[in-house]
């Protein structure tokens, strides 16, 4: 018996969309939905140092072309990432420490900075990683930027560095590290772009580096245990209020120290600085609470400076 070709009609409902959604660095599309750049530029920064430094799972290539704005969502925008294809789970430990450096690089704590290079495994090259991250010298003072006569020595510096130098420090660096370069490189040059200060990012940055250091990884399946939801309702509440402290802590430590740090009253500044280090240090809570209000009044609007 002969077979009988049959033909068969598909007939697909095509259905025609207008795009409303446009590139993050779209300036002009911000402008025509009246959302403010500085909002999104902060929504951004705030969406992977969340991913960075407290899930330790971040978006690989953040590039304008993969992070779209929305306008719809209740600040009167949204973001919409693309190409999931390249995710990156970073190492629990490295995780914290990464926590740990970028305090240490607020703070400019240059001991801890060059102690935790060594972990990194950047060796020599330790003293450089506040220049890649802040723009700052590891021998700046407390202050937004570097000094001229920083520049210039900076710059001395760099010009003796040979591309075998910097082979050999990408080499040295673990695949997490060189992965959150790329990252924050795409986003400093998103913000960059957005015309946005970069005091966003540092900032953003140390808050949840801060929280981030505080928050354990959360196991999948230890969340799925009956009666653990209040738990972790309950811990994260907790960790939230201790983790403001602290970031409030080091707000203030770096004020502190960009205003008095060329005045007679360093020395005074400093041993307070000691004092309530303790404090965070110890078991002493409530004496934390007392003297971060008695610092509050020390800075009062009308103080003498």
């Amino acid at each position: 018996m002969k077979e009988e070709d049959v033909n068969i009609e598909i007939w697909i409902n095509f259905i025609d969309m207008m795009l409303t959604k446009f590139q993050i660095d779209d300036l002009d599309f911000l402008n025509e939905i009246g959302v403010d750049p500085e909002k999104v530029a902060k929504s951004l920064v705030e969406l992977f140092a969340e991913m960075i430094f407290v899930h330790g799972y971040i978006h690989g290539d953040p590039h304008p072309g993969n992070v779209l704005v929305s306008p719809e969502g209740h600040n009167g925008f949204s973001l919409v990432l693309l190409d999931h294809a390249v995710y990156r789970e970073l190492d629990e430990e490295f995780r914290k420490d990464f926590c740990q450096l970028w305090e240490a690089l607020i703070l400019k704590d240059s001991k801890k900075t060059m102690w935790l290079g060594e972990r990194f495994g950047a060796g020599k090259y330790s003293r450089y990683l506040p220049i890649i991250f802040t723009g700052t010298t590891i021998e700046s003072k407390y202050s937004s930027g570097m000094s001229i006569k920083e520049k210039s020595t900076m710059k001395h510096e760099l010009k003796s560095l040979l591309f075998e130098d910097l082979f050999s420090f990408m080499e040295s660096m673990p695949p997490d590290f060189i992965a959150i370069l790329h990252v924050d490189a795409l986003l400093r040059s998103v913000i960059r772009k957005m015309d946005v200060s970069r005091l966003i990012r540092l900032l953003t940055y140390t808050k949840y580096a801060v929280y981030g250091r505080l928050c354990p990884k959360l196991d999948g399946e230890l969340c799925k245990m009956p009666g653990t939801n209040v738990y972790f309702a309950v811990t994260a509440v907790f960790l939230s209020f201790i983790s403001t402290l602290r970031y409030f802590h080091i707000l203030i430590k770096v004020l502190i120290g960009a205003i008095f740090d060329s005045t007679p009253w360093r020395q005074k500044v400093k041993n307070l600085q000691n004092y309530l280090n303790c404090k965070i240090g110890s078991s002493d809570f409530c004496g934390l609470l007392v003297h971060c209000v008695f610092l509050l009044f020390c800075m009062r609007p009308n103080a003498s400076v």
